[in-house]
């Protein structure tokens, strides 16, 4: 058999002092903080169907799909040949067998078929695999999965459209609904004039049975089945290839939600055009579209002036799946860090064992660590809400929220980090590290920005003091564990004691604190001492800076280090 592994020496030197290829490897096996996380708070089934997945996303073969989605941008067709309007977004192959991936494996799916009884926490495992495979391909996976609620306002609707999306089975055709036996959906929300602000859209939606004479009608059996037309603009349509879009629209009632398919009942491609592709920082492999609906048909969802509240349903899901995959992210960063230093010599010995190199990785992971048990906490929340269970349920209304936002912040710095443990060849393109960077901020600006989401903390805050209490419920246990943790928590019930118009200048202050004070409580609970108080200290205590790597002194940095695969 030909030699076909890479020449160690070339013409003019031998390429020592570098890591081996990484070759196939599983992500489940390799993660013990996931792996942990997983037998604390979801049921053994969840582990078991995911163990298949840590080897996929893990092999050579699916990082490769990866690279070649990322560096092979979706590409716009607006007509045929012969000049007929397409509207349709071209993929490379390798995205498509990406979404076969997720899709087949039913990850959009399994939390509403095993809807209270751990289908959330195995969602958002696999999205945290997943995204370590190819973060952009991610988008249409978790909105296919958010769109679950949505359909429910209306009985309808969900009866007509639900079982494409529940179904494990992926069809990446332009066809109708009715011809395809798996589903996608997208989102269609922000316009130009208001981004966030979407109730000053300006999308308008009248009833087809209105006529000149007659006041619009505002519900479904006013419209009769005929449905409604929507005219206006579209700012960012997320996976403009999806089979249907949840948007909001303007009736005579006030704002509400409509589902706009690709194709009417009829079997004709709807008046949607596609006016450009984004092109985007990072987020390359999936396509975001800026769109003009003209006069396309759609169905009402849920009351006619009550869209936001009926599209907030699918924000809460997609807020919690921007809130774990950057730690996915930050999961692939620091394995790739880690590898590394362990097999690259400078000075005289391995970086890996030079101290202040230790002390970055080391922090790199508990920050890691942290982000894993937040999320999978937070999913616990959501499987308990569906049970019925009032606690889970008011954590719910709060911990996307926290999550999402300090995640977020935490990701670009981890990233330049990590790359700058490589190098110069961090900074290529090659490795993984420069599609991260430019990866990060895209979970924080997706489904509201950062400001956005603190004054969303003190709207829960205020709105649903239950969230509170359950909070200070599940940080109780903690207590008394580590003194910086006591002091935060203190910290924190003095700031809230403050009124409205002083707290919200501080609104990003306090959602930092509250996250970061539950990863510290969370840490001290389930993981060995050496991690949640070092954690503590580290974020919590008077050495706590904004720098990774800034470790305070006597930190058992050895025993962190074990925790991460080599």
């Amino acid at each position: 058999m030909p030699d076909y592994a890479p020449r160690h020496r070339l013409a003019t030197h031998e390429v020592a002092n570098q890591p081996l290829p990484a070759g196939d490897r599983d992500l489940l096996a390799e993660d013990l903080p996931l792996r942990e996380a997983l037998a604390r708070e979801a049921p053994a089934w969840v582990a078991e169907r995911l163990a298949a997945l840590g080897r996929e996303t893990g092999s050579e073969g699916v990082q490769a799909l990866g690279e070649a989605a990322n560096r092979h941008p979706p590409e716009l067709r607006l007509f045929d040949r012969h000049g007929r309007r397409l509207d349709e977004v071209n993929y490379h192959p390798a995205y498509h067998q990406l979404m076969r991936l997720a899709m087949e494996g039913g990850w959009h799916a399994v939390a509403w078929h095993e809807e209270g009884h751990g289908g959330h926490q195995a969602h958002v495992a696999a999205l945290y695999l997943l995204t370590q495979a190819e973060p952009g391909f991610c988008c249409p996976v978790t909105m296919t999965h958010a769109a679950m609620p949505v359909l429910r306002h209306s009985p309808h609707v969900e009866t007509h459209w639900a079982p494409g999306l529940l179904a494990s089975h992926y069809d990446p055709r332009a066809l109708p609904a009715a011809h395809k036996r798996g589903l996608t959906f997208g989102m269609a929300m922000t316009e130009k004039q208001g981004g966030s602000d979407v109730r000053s859209n300006s999308t308008r939606a009248d009833p087809l049975a209105a006529t000149q004479t007659a006041p619009l009608a505002t519900t479904r059996a006013e419209a009769t089945d005929d449905g409604w037309r929507l005219t206006g603009h579209k700012w960012f349509c997320s996976a403009p290839m999806s089979d249907a879009f949840l948007t909001l629209a303007q009736t005579e009632a006030g704002l509400g939600c409509f589902l706009v398919p690709r194709f009417t009942p009829d079997g004709e491609r709807n008046a949607i055009e596609l006016q450009r592709l984004k092109e985007k920082c990072g987020n390359r492999a999936n396509a975001s579209a800026e769109i003009e609906y003209r006069g396309a048909w759609a169905e009402p969802i849920g009351p006619p002036d009550r869209g936001i509240a009926t599209l907030l349903e699918m924000v809460q899901q997609t807020r919690l799946d921007a809130a774990s995959a950057p730690v996915g992210m930050m999961r692939q960063a620091l394995g790739e860090a880690w590898r590394h230093v362990q097999a690259r010599h400078a000075f005289g010995r391995p970086l890996a064992e030079q101290p202040l190199m230790r002390a970055v990785i080391a922090d790199l992971a508990l920050e890691v660590e942290a982000g894993v048990v937040l999320s999978l906490r937070a999913a616990r929340a959501f499987d308990g809400a569906a049970r019925g269970d009032a606690a889970e349920r008011a954590l719910a209304r709060l911990l996307p929220a926290l999550a999402k936002y300090w995640h977020n912040k935490r990701g670009p710095g981890f990233m330049a980090e990590a790359m700058e443990c490589l190098g110069g060849i961090g900074y290529v393109e090659e490795p993984p590290l420069a599609r991260l960077y430019r990866e990060a901020p895209v979970n924080s600006i997706w489904e509201g920005s950062g400001n956005v989401i603190c004054l969303d903390v003190l709207r829960v805050l205020a709105r649903h003091p239950e969230a509170l209490e359950a909070l200070w419920q599940e940080l109780a246990p903690a207590r008394g564990q580590v003194r910086e943790l006591d002091d935060a928590l203190g910290g924190l019930e003095h700031l809230l004691e403050a009124p409205p118009q002083e707290l919200e200048p501080r609104a990003r202050w306090l959602t930092q604190r509250l996250a970061q004070c539950l990863q510290g409580a969370l840490l001290l609970r389930h993981a060995p001492n050496a991690i949640g108080e070092t954690f503590c200290r580290a974020r919590l205590g008077s050495e706590a800076g904004p720098a990774y790597g800034v470790l305070p002194s006597g930190s058992p940095v050895a025993e962190v280090l074990k925790r991460i695969a080599s």
